[in-house]
């Protein structure tokens, strides 16, 4: 049965970590262990099968959040569709609204379309909602604004290899993720990428230079700003990694992390807090909005 637990984490603060028996040590996911994501439209159907019995056992959603601990916020974003019906939470559903198992079987039928790693499947549903997103990223760009060729030359370069139905699979997931910056309210969204991952021309020159003008593109659009942390720099607020910040529909704030082998998604305020602070350090280290496009057309005449 999969919980939430906390566990020591980087800085010695404590980690939010989903636990469905592959944590490891620091509440780092298993990157071998995998899950399923649903299709959008059966989660919508099971979503209203739950508010269908709520309301026949005489609930709202503030009293169903109440009653399990986890918020009416929740509550409404399963019957909608947006967050995933767990199989732990549909199980002590069907016994207190008496559903005859009708909620968990629901689940277990579930169409399955792409697979995502266990330790990703918090972050994903959280990315789904945020409010505000901040990304810092040095080893590549950021999932949310690669090209497809790009996404593609990064699941190619893996080791050990993925095959090609694979690397397809996981290509539509990334490119799936995407639509959350173009919904009818996108969340506030901010990138800082360091200038390293743009002289490595991964997927080669054509891949390059699309994903070169794809920033481009990127750079102008309301709602999104992006900075150029340029190189030769002598001080360097993120030489710890990449990381995102998070703001929920509850104004909740999060931080999420991954290594080679796990990740970490930060609920606690002192961990979140740290890295705020680097993200605030690093964008007064980054070009401002202006000289990064300057920079990215700098690169595109010089593909």
């Amino acid at each position: 049965m999969a919980t939430l637990r906390q566990c020591a984490g980087p800085y010695g603060r404590s980690v939010r970590a989903r636990d469905g028996g592959r944590t490891g040590v620091g509440g780092k996911f298993d990157l071998m262990g995998t899950t399923t994501r649903r299709n959008a439209s059966a989660m919508k159907m099971v979503g209203a099968l739950l508010a269908l019995y709520r309301q026949a056992a005489g609930h709202t959603q503030r009293s169903l959040g109440e009653r399990f601990v986890i918020g009416e916020q929740q509550i409404a974003s399963i019957e909608q569709g947006r967050r995933p019906l767990k199989p732990d939470l549909a199980e002590q559903l069907d016994q207190l609204l008496d559903t005859k198992g009708a909620l968990s079987i629901a689940l277990s039928k579930m169409p399955e379309v792409d697979l995502v790693p266990l330790w990703a499947e918090e972050f994903l549903d959280r990315e789904r909602e945020a409010i505000a997103i901040s990304v810092y990223d040095s080893l590549a760009v950021p999932g949310q604004l690669q090209t497809e060729g790009y996404a593609r030359a990064v699941f190619r370069s893996r080791v050990p290899v993925y095959d090609e139905d694979e690397i397809e699979l996981r290509v539509a997931t990334r490119l799936e993720r995407q639509e959350i910056l173009h919904g009818k309210v996108p969340p506030t969204t901010s990138f800082v990428i360091w200038e390293a991952v743009l002289r490595d021309q991964l997927g080669g020159v054509d891949v390059y230079t699309e994903q070169v003008r794809k920033l481009r593109d990127c750079a102008d659009m309301p709602g999104i700003t992006l900075q150029i942390l340029p190189l030769g720099r002598t001080s360097h607020a993120g030489l710890d990694g990449p990381f995102v910040l998070m703001e929920t529909p509850e104004y909740q704030r999060l931080a999420y992390m991954e290594t080679q082998r796990g990740s970490q998604l930060i609920a606690d305020p002192d961990g979140v807090g740290i890295l705020t602070q680097k993200y605030a350090m690093l964008r007064t280290q980054a070009l401002n909005t202006e000289d990064t496009r300057d920079l990215l057309d700098r690169l595109l005449g010089e593909a």
